[in-house]
């Protein structure tokens, strides 16, 4: 048991790279997808956006996580949401209490503002899974999910959902029509060309606005940063 804590901890500190190490030169390349994200808006603010990726254990839920923590950084107000309520894990990786969530704001078993929790990320706040429900696609797509939005974006200058990845289910999809923009993770040497265009063109069936596509685990060469790594 103390063996599998400690691999836990270990994961959310490679998981957290920007926040515990914001110097190094993957937390760098992490302040210059910021940066491209918002030369994409430069017409359009950009208050929520979600991140997604073909297949699992692509890197997205680090991704999101460290995304939202450089846009505190720099002084944003941001929510990061956990849209993923088939596998969460926006809980284990902020040590947060899950018992209440976006999953019972969407039920309307409490408000946005009870649910949300502070992190310890000056301008970082988390509004985690909750209790995972049987229908998750259909509260996605629900009204109470447009209002949740819409809601937190008076109060936020970033929301950043984390969502399933877009091949297993039809959640990102039914996500990214609500959304300004959507990010997709590739994983370097994993990720198949072919699944990674089909994702493209179901988040497209969406509506989403494709803001950018994050390599993920590109092998560093001599006198080169990473593009991001984990």
């Amino acid at each position: 048991m103390r063996r599998g804590k400690k691999q836990l901890n270990n994961k959310n500190v490679r998981h957290l790279i920007t926040k515990l190490n914001p110097r190094s030169p993957i937390s760098e390349q992490f302040k210059t997808i910021r940066t491209n994200l918002q030369f994409s808006s430069v017409d359009t603010e950009l208050k929520s956006m979600l991140v997604t990726s073909s297949g699992p254990s692509e890197g997205k839920s680090s991704t999101t996580a460290n995304l939202a923590i450089v846009f505190a950084q720099q002084g944003k107000k941001v929510l990061l949401v956990d849209a993923d309520m088939r596998k969460p894990t926006l809980h284990y990786t902020f040590r947060a209490d899950n018992r209440r969530g976006l999953s019972s704001v969407l039920v309307a078993e409490t408000s946005l503002k009870d649910a949300v929790t502070s992190s310890d990320v000056g301008g970082l706040d988390l509004l985690t899974c909750g209790p995972i429900p049987p229908n998750p696609s259909e509260l996605l797509g629900s009204k109470a999910m447009e209002t949740m939005i819409a809601n937190a974006q008076l109060e936020y200058d970033i929301v950043l959902f984390d969502t399933p990845p877009v091949l297993a289910v039809t959640d990102a999809q039914i996500l990214a029509n609500m959304c300004d923009g959507a990010i997709m993770v590739v994983r370097s040497k994993q990720t198949e060309y072919d699944a990674a265009q089909k994702a493209k063109e179901l988040l497209e069936v969406g509506n989403a606005k494709l803001l950018g596509v994050v390599l993920n685990d590109r092998e560093q060469k001599k006198g080169h940063y990473y593009y991001y790594g984990t």
